[in-house]
């Protein structure tokens, strides 16, 4: 029983070593050429302006999310959509069809929901 855990610790202290070495390697021949550009934060090429705490209108997180869940659906769509020829060869095309045509329809009143209660418009009416 201890040989078992000696191979764990045997394979351990080799994997550590390797990672180690690697990193040693990796130091001594990277050149080291720090700059303060260098350390600043890259935004898209553009140069940095102000502070990283800034509020973002959640808005677009909204409309991020409306836009995962939306590729999502095409996602699982897809694959039906390969082998439906082959379920209409094996008698149940109709079954498969009516299936993702629920599925889609669920998914378009959550699309019909969201656009009624406003999350898809950029500019958010305010109410008075």
């Amino acid at each position: 029983m201890l040989f078992d855990f000696a191979n764990v610790l045997v394979f351990t202290v080799l994997g550590l070593g390797f990672v180690g070495v690697n990193l040693l390697i990796g130091r001594l021949l990277r050149p080291s050429n720090p700059q303060v550009r260098k350390l600043s934060t890259y935004e898209c090429g553009e140069p940095a302006m102000g502070s990283a705490w800034v509020n973002f209108n959640i808005r677009f997180y909204i409309v991020a999310l409306i836009f995962i869940i939306f590729e999502v659906e095409i996602a699982f769509v897809f694959p039906v959509a390969a082998v439906f020829r082959r379920w209409l060869e094996g008698g149940q095309g109709v079954f498969a069809f009516f299936e993702i045509l629920i599925f889609i329809g669920i998914l378009f009143l959550g699309l019909v929901y969201a656009w009624v209660k406003g999350d898809l418009e950029w500019v958010k009416k305010v109410r008075a």
